[in-house]
């Protein structure tokens, strides 16, 4: 095994792959746009169908064009002429792949696609096969070479075919508004999804779990309520329950720095951080993650919109969630 033959075979691959996706630039044409506009317009759903590995690049363009807001699923060509072109109705757009545009699976299912009278975008390498042909629109991902030494493997038509794919997803996602909390509604089980989605009121310590004491408590009144509440931190409260300031586990090791106290007469107003960070519930949780990260800090108390304490997190908190 030659290593500088290996390495070389691996960067003219990486070379014609990308000469392949740079030749698409020219592609984007009134055929890209036509297509964009069929696929805006549906009112059912992308109908995406390939034989081989066609078909695989297709399953993926279904899936990005479904999470990116242009419903959209997978049909075999084999499968669909054994029943599942009942799949397809005519509220949907289909969107064909084949390289050579002669795929016999494709063009026997061709005729029945164009009695529903659906729009037909392919995306074919040949401009002048029976199927771009066919189509209402056609998009060129025609490649110079394949990567493939022996010129027959897919590999830079199939790269194209995917980047083609992606640059439709994109286009139709900026073209219908599509937001990050949209796309975190289709990933809700994911980190992503977590991050766009989850509030601080969906992790925050509340009600009974919420450790606070009073400005007049004494020290060993803080130490008793960060010990019940285990989040290793308490707030510290007004009458009215707004927020004065915070003790965290970090204050008492500084504490503890300074030498023996008596912890029944020592006050808690003088040794916790006031002013201190606070966020409210409808926050993100993200944020939170932000501004502990930035302030060094591992909890945040949580307040409403009075600066009254209704919450509290730690980093713990977010680790759990997913959010981290």
């Amino acid at each position: 095994m030659n290593k500088d033959k290996i390495i070389q075979l691996a960067q003219d691959v990486i070379e014609t792959e990308l000469q392949a996706i740079e030749a698409l630039r020219t592609r984007i044409d009134t055929a890209f746009v036509k297509a964009c506009q069929y696929m805006l317009n549906c009112k059912g759903r992308i109908v995406v169908t390939g034989m081989g590995k066609s078909g695989h690049i297709g399953g993926k363009i279904a899936a990005t064009l479904a999470s990116t807001g242009s419903p959209a699923f997978f049909v075999h060509p084999g499968e669909a002429s054994h029943g599942d072109l009942g799949m397809i109705t005519s509220r949907d757009v289909v969107l064909s792949i084949s390289n050579s545009g002669e795929t016999d699976e494709l063009l026997t299912i061709l005729p029945l696609i164009k009695r529903l009278d659906v729009p037909l975008i392919a995306l074919t390498g040949n401009p002048d096969s029976r199927l771009a042909r066919a189509a209402d629109a056609h998009i060129d991902i025609s490649v110079a070479k394949e990567a493939c030494p022996l010129g027959l493997a897919p590999t830079a038509s199939t790269t194209a075919t995917l980047v083609m794919g992606d640059a439709l997803a994109v286009s139709l996602l900026e073209s219908r508004g599509f937001t990050k909390d949209d796309f975190a509604r289709s990933h809700p089980a994911g980190r992503l999804g977590k991050r766009l989605l989850l509030r601080i009121k969906d992790i925050m310590h509340c009600g009974d779990a919420l450790p606070f004491v009073r400005q007049e408590a004494m020290l060993r009144d803080a130490l008793v309520e960060m010990t019940q509440k285990g989040l290793g931190m308490t707030t510290i409260v007004d009458s009215e329950h707004k927020l004065i300031g915070i003790f965290t586990d970090g204050d008492l090791r500084r504490v503890l720095d300074h030498g023996m106290i008596d912890v029944n007469n020592a006050p808690i107003r003088e040794y916790m951080t006031s002013p201190c960070l606070a966020i409210t519930a409808d926050k993100l949780a993200a944020e939170a993650l932000t501004i502990m990260d930035h302030k060094k800090v591992n909890a945040l108390p949580v307040v409403d919109a009075a600066q009254a304490v209704i919450g509290a997190l730690n980093m713990h908190d977010l680790l759990r969630a997913g959010v981290v």
